[in-house]
């Protein structure tokens, strides 16, 4: 929203002297965001005055069409000589009025003006455009004044060059001040003057004789004013002032008609539109769309309109997109036209805020009037609005108001909220006392009642007040955030990190000294990342949990998985010159439950009860915490020390391994198929019996979706089973300082055994003394036999108390060789 600092004041008597910087700085502290304070016509030196065309000479031989021009500016020359001007513009004649800079002069930018021989003559100063003088951006030709204009006046004041703008960014939840009424009552409250309220306007009640109205949806309705002014002069056009007040805000001036509402609605914050009465056939009514209904609106696209939108109708059928755009069929009828618009009816209605914003979505149809009904209108604005709107016509156009007044609204009752006095100190950790809270929200336009416990009466135009909240937010901001006092909150003593925080802390750092850098994602997806990550079709991870309000259309769902975040950022990286590759994420993943439960709506004056968390705890999705890394290119890099290898499904798999061991769990690895994994190089990973995660190798057809080098590598485990496991937290192990007894052992299985399998069967066998199992070589051969492999393990025995023999080195180790016979039928190699 645009304020003009002179328009401003037109409804606030600020102290003499504020400039735009101070009252941006007042505006600022009282929670607007004011972005910047433009300087128009900075730069802009005079003379610069109204100027009569005398006489205009056309110049042949030239490119282009030149005029030699002799222009009367009075006295402003000096002599009261005509001035001699040429000018390339054509839309002027002899006997308009002009505006010309006379040598001395400086237009915006810096251009000199001087007096300058070209075309074959001398030209005395410029005849100017809006664009030359910063009016705006029309540069088609110059700007024709009306007829009344005295040459020789100053055009600076005439025009209201100089002045000071402010660019305010009004949030959702202050759309009363997208008008000069909403920003002049919080520049009254910032200053301590009174406001001269635009809307506070003597207005006639509905009398039956106004133009007939019928609502069929008073939901998306509940008021309408409608008004009728005949006897229109078609050829009035608006005057300067009201043609410069909307250039200033940004709005190009069409026809007296429509600036006189686009005026009304920036001065009162209440979108109107204006109908041609002859254009319209019967009475207005506001409904919902039928289905396949068309309508062209004012910006002449042809719309196919839906069950939900709200449109204005007449017996003909729609005529305008409510709140958002009128029709083209009863749109006001230019100046210039041969049969002018000579009676129009006037309508300002309050419209719910949602079937606007949801219509102005779905067409894609933004307008000024839909950003002000999507944040909330003033509903006891309309009869002002229109009255406003009327007195304007009247006075301008030479019309006449007709006696009859539509006047429809819904009952309603006005909204009261009951909150403690003491209710802001509380929120704010200071102590502002009753009368300073009072005076406050009176100040706003509230109207408060009672003692210690008040009882505040939301003014209309209001209706982000809901809640006591609402309420001390207002008052804070009033009294300046500024003024806060800075305090530190005192924990309760004893209190630390829980076993579940210190967990993901370990896990931080063991990922981070393994190689592994954290990437942190959005937990937005969208439906094709399952078919990217060739999920079937009955998939339990392709169930989400759907945003009401997504931030992005393409991904309006919450991941169930960690590996889509992982993988987009492992291509960015990979397309910004990395190769070499390993991130990791802990996060959650959000789990639809079987019903969807709507949670309960919670007060704000007390502590939920058991029953009421119950409740939410029942509405919100499984939220399970995840950790996920993926690798690609090179593990380790090659070098003087050796030859270094490409990170594979077995680097993923000791990632799971690194992450349980945190929390005191040895996984159980074992052969699996889990998308997105190659069904071939799939680890299934288990704390118990229990499933936590899985690692491998992507399968070809996901890395290459996803645009991520072939044999990239993956695991996902999830940290609140693996802690689950886990039970107590894990203490260092005794260390023997006794020596080490080392046996080397080498079985031959089938090759569909697990080396896992194997693993578990020697240490079921070995007993106590085993002190570590370690799998150092698998070898296949004609030697081994078809079908048959070979599995090398390092056996470390030790004993707590004694040095073992060497009789007891090997009987422990022959009875690990007998259990993984029996379990695995395994034999020793050369045997």
């Amino acid at each position: 929203m645009r304020v003009p600092l002179s328009w401003l004041r037109e409804y606030v008597d600020l102290p003499a002297g504020v400039t735009g910087r101070d009252v941006q700085a007042k505006l600022i502290s009282a929670g607007l965001e004011v972005e910047t304070v433009d300087q128009l016509g900075a730069g802009l030196k005079g003379p610069l005055v109204v100027g009569r065309v005398l006489t205009i000479e056309e110049l042949e031989g030239f490119k282009k069409p030149i005029r030699f021009c002799t222009v009367d500016v009075a006295d402003a020359n000096g002599s009261g000589e005509p001035q001699e001007i040429v000018c390339g513009a054509r839309n002027f004649a002899v006997g308009d009025k002009v505006v010309v800079i006379l040598p001395g002069g400086v237009l915006p930018g810096d251009f000199q003006i001087s007096a300058r021989k070209t075309y074959g003559h001398t030209s005395h100063g410029m005849i100017c455009s809006a664009r030359e003088l910063g009016m705006g951006e029309d540069h088609d030709g110059i700007i024709v004044l009306p007829s009344d204009a005295e040459p020789g006046t100053d055009a600076i004041e005439l025009l209201e060059l100089v002045d000071e703008v402010l660019d305010i960014a009004v949030t959702p939840d202050r759309g009363y001040c997208l008008s000069l009424r909403g920003v002049a009552r919080e520049a009254a409250i910032a200053y301590g003057v009174p406001l001269r309220d635009p809307a506070l306007l003597d207005v006639p009640a509905h009398n039956g004789d106004g133009y007939p109205v019928r609502i069929a949806d008073p939901d998306g309705c509940d008021r309408f004013t409608a008004r009728t002014v005949t006897g229109l002069d078609p050829r009035a056009h608006s005057p300067i002032w009201l043609q410069r007040r909307l250039q200033k805000v940004g709005m190009r001036p069409i026809s007296l008609t429509v600036d006189i509402t686009n005026y009304v609605m920036l001065e009162v914050g209440q979108p109107l539109h204006a109908y041609d009465r002859s254009r319209i056939d019967g009475p207005i009514g506001v409904r919902r769309a039928q289905p396949g209904e068309k309508l062209t609106t004012l910006d002449g696209a042809e719309r196919i309109l839906g069950t939900e939108d709200l449109v204005i109708t007449d017996n003909s059928g729609p005529i305008g997109l409510a709140g958002i755009m009128g029709g083209a069929d009863t749109e006001i009828a230019d100046a210039a036209e041969a049969e002018g618009t000579t009676d129009v009816v006037i309508e300002a209605a309050h419209f719910a805020p949602i079937p606007i914003a949801r219509t102005s979505r779905r067409h894609k149809l933004g307008s000024e009037a839909s950003r002000r009904f999507e944040r909330g209108t003033d509903p006891l604005a309309t009869s002002a609005a229109v009255q406003r709107t009327v007195d304007l016509l009247v006075g301008l156009a030479g019309g006449t108001a007709e006696p009859g007044v539509t006047e429809i609204a819904a009952p309603s009752q006005p909204r009261t909220i009951a909150m403690a006095a003491g209710h802001p100190d509380r929120v704010a950790g200071t102590a502002y006392g009753r009368e300073t809270v009072v005076r406050r929200l009176q100040e706003i336009g509230c109207e408060v009642r009672g003692g210690d416990e008040l009882t505040v009466t939301v003014p209309s135009w209001r209706p982000d007040l809901s809640y006591p909240n609402d309420l001390a937010e207002e008052v804070i901001r009033l009294e300046g955030y500024e003024n806060l006092p800075s305090t530190l909150p005192q924990p309760p003593a004893g209190r630390g990190l829980t076993e579940s925080q210190l967990l993901r802390r370990r896990v931080g750092r063991v990922l981070a000294g393994a190689g592994y850098v954290e990437a942190l994602s959005y937990p937005f997806v969208g439906a094709e990342v399952f078919d990217q990550l060739g999920l079937d079709a009955d998939d339990a991870r392709r169930r989400t949990v759907r945003l009401a309000n997504p931030l992005d259309d393409t991904e309006p769902a919450l991941r169930t998985t960690l590996l889509p975040g992982l993988l987009a950022t492992l291509r960015r990286n990979l397309g910004r010159g990395a190769h070499d590759l390993a991130l990791y994420e802990t996060g959650l993943v959000f789990l639809p439950g079987a019903e969807q439960v709507l949670p309960p709506r919670l007060t704000i004056d007390r502590r939920p009860t058991d029953e009421e968390i119950a409740a939410l705890q029942a509405a919100l999705p499984d939220q399970p915490r995840r950790v996920g890394a993926v690798l690609a290119g090179a593990r380790e890099l090659p070098g003087w020390w050796g030859a270094g290898h490409t990170a594979t499904w077995a680097d993923a798999i000791e990632a799971a391994r690194t992450v349980a061991g945190e929390a005191g769990v040895t996984l159980t690895v074992r052969a699996g198929q889990y998308a997105p994994f190659h069904p071939g190089r799939c680890a299934v990973l288990l704390a118990g019996e229990a499933v936590v995660g899985h690692a491998g190798e992507l399968h070809p057809r996901v890395t290459k979706a996803f645009g991520v080098p072939e044999r990239t590598c993956a695991m996902e485990i999830d940290l609140d089973l693996v802690e689950a496991a886990g039970g107590e937290r894990a203490t260092g192990p005794r260390v023997s300082t006794f020596p080490v007894a080392t046996q080397d052992v080498a079985l031959v299985v089938d090759a569909g055994v697990p080396a896992a399998d194997v693993e578990a069967a020697l240490r079921a066998g070995a007993g106590e003394l085993l002190e570590s199992v370690r799998l150092f070589d698998i070898f296949t051969g004609p030697q081994i036999g078809e079908g048959r492999k070979s599995l090398a393990y390092a056996l470390r025995f030790r004993a707590a108390d004694r040095t073992l023999t060497a009789e007891e080195a090997s009987g422990a180790r022959d009875a690990a060789v007998a259990s993984a016979a029996g379990r695995t039928n395994a034999t020793l190699r050369g045997a």
